[in-house]
Formats: C-alpha cells, structure tokens, sequence
C-alpha cells in the first residue's frame, strides 16, 4: 500500500510539473512575441500609423505596454520552466510571489477604478481641457494633439462636454479668422468639394469656417463613456479569466513545492 501510494505520489509530481513546464514555456514564448511586437511598433511607427489610422503618441504608449507586459510574461514562463522542470523550490516560490503580486494588482486595480471612477473622470476630464486650451501652440502637432485628433475623428464628436470646449483654445481665440479643429468637422454638413476647400487654409491642425463651425456638437465624454459600457464585458470576463489562471497556476506551484523532497531544496539542480 505504501509502495502504491508513492508511486502514485510520484506520477501526480511528475503530470504537474511538466504541466507546469509545458503551459510556462507557451508563456515565455508569448512573451517573447509581445515583446518583439511591442519593439517593432516603436521602430516602425510610420507604417503601423498609415495602416491603423492611429496617431504616433498612441503607438508609442502601445509598444511600451506590450514591451513591458512581454518583459514580465517571459520572466514568469522563465521561473516556472526552470522552476518546475529542475524542481528548484527558490525558482517556485519567486514564481508563485509574481503571481500572487499580479492577483492582488488586478484586485486593487479593479475596486479602485470602481471606488474612484467620478474622480476619475474629473481628471481624465481636466486632462482633456488642458489638452484643448493648448491644441496647435506647436507646430507640427504634438503626440497628445494627434492623439486627441485621433479620438474626435474615431467617436465622431468634438470638446470633452460640448464642442464649445474649444473656444478656449489659444490659437482659435487669437486667430484672425474663423477657424475650427479639423479633427471635429462632420462631413455631412457640406459636400465633399467644400470639405476639400478647408483642410488646408487654417494654422496646423485648424480649418478655416465661414460662419457657423460645421463640426459635431456633441462632447466625447459620453462617446468614451458608451464605448466602455459596450466592451465592459469583454474586459471584465478577460480579467476574471486571467485572475482565475492566476490562482490555479498559484495552487500548482504551492502542490509542486509541497511535493519535493527536501533533497531537491537545491538552488540549482544539473543532474
């Protein structure tokens, strides 16, 4: 009976630590893929932009959240390959502390934005504002201008509450002419002829008007707002999904540690 329980004790160590290997190593491959991914964008921007229609500032802060999170995935899979198939307990335990660390993140994370989401909103709010009331002072236009341009053109509105938001610009309040951000004109407020005929007369960024703004008249707050609803429950269901991989990969590694033996507590284990 002893005899079987050690040999089933030895085939449940072996399953799990080479499951832990298997899944760990698809982990630092993935990270090695977002990583090169993430380099890629920050070197060829120019024709991620021209594909994807996005601005520059947005690709940048793109290439360094996948840089970092492939930074991060490759050290996970790499403590737990190593970990898991030379059966080092120091290597576990660094790998299950991430782990653990990353849970309790995505938990503090998640109640914060809930807890503070109206403070939230202010500053994303009085970011915007600063945004606007400095739109076009430099020419040509700088990453967060483009990336502001990028958001009015995509959501279809214009300001953060109204488009009245803009008559606080610096460059509108000083111009001599009627001008409007260019990112904000609705197209179907004139033909194609007379759009054509306003894309370039006006200082960077700006489009030159003749009486009233042909622009949207409707803020972004609630655009920004609708397209959160609209994908909150892909983004929650993909942290449920990640947060319960956590514990269960957590719960191994804590199964796979208890189960060495205490010969096996080595640093570093060649034969």
């Amino acid at each position: 009976m002893g005899h079987e329980g050690k040999m089933s004790r030895k085939g449940c160590l072996s399953v799990t630590k080479y499951f832990l290997f298997i899944f760990n190593l698809f982990f630092f491959i993935l990270g090695s893929l977002l990583f090169s991914f993430g380099l890629w964008i920050l070197f060829d921007r120019n024709s991620f932009a021209s594909v994807l229609g996005s601005s520059y500032y947005a690709l940048k802060v793109w290439s360094y959240i996948f840089c970092g999170i492939g930074i991060l995935t490759m050290l996970i899979g790499f403590l737990g390959c190593l970990g898991s198939l030379k059966e080092i307990k120091c290597m576990l335990g660094f790998y299950f502390t991430f782990l653990l660390l990353l849970f309790i993140a995505q938990i503090t994370i998640g109640i914060l934005i809930y807890t503070q989401r109206n403070q939230l909103r202010e500053t994303v709010g009085d970011y915007v504002h600063g945004i606007i009331d400095t739109y076009g002072s430099s020419d040509p236009l700088s990453d967060h201008d483009e990336s502001w341009d990028f958001v009015q053109e995509q959501l279809q509105c214009c300001g953060w509450k109204s488009y009245r938001d803009w008559e606080g610009n610096v460059v509108i309040r000083n111009a001599s002419d009627q001008i409007y951000p260019c990112s904000c004109r609705n197209m179907s407020q004139f033909d194609q002829s007379e759009a054509n005929s306003t894309v370039s007369t006006g200082p960077s960024g700006f489009c030159s008007a003749q009486g009233k703004w042909p622009v949207y008249t409707e803020g972004c707050t609630d655009s920004v707002e609708m397209w959160l609803i609209n994908n909150i429950i892909t983004v929650v269901g993909i942290c449920l999904g990640i947060a319960l991989l956590e514990l269960c990969l957590m719960m191994l590694s804590m199964f796979l540690c208890r189960t060495i033996d205490p010969d096996y507590y080595k640093l570093t284990r060649y034969s």
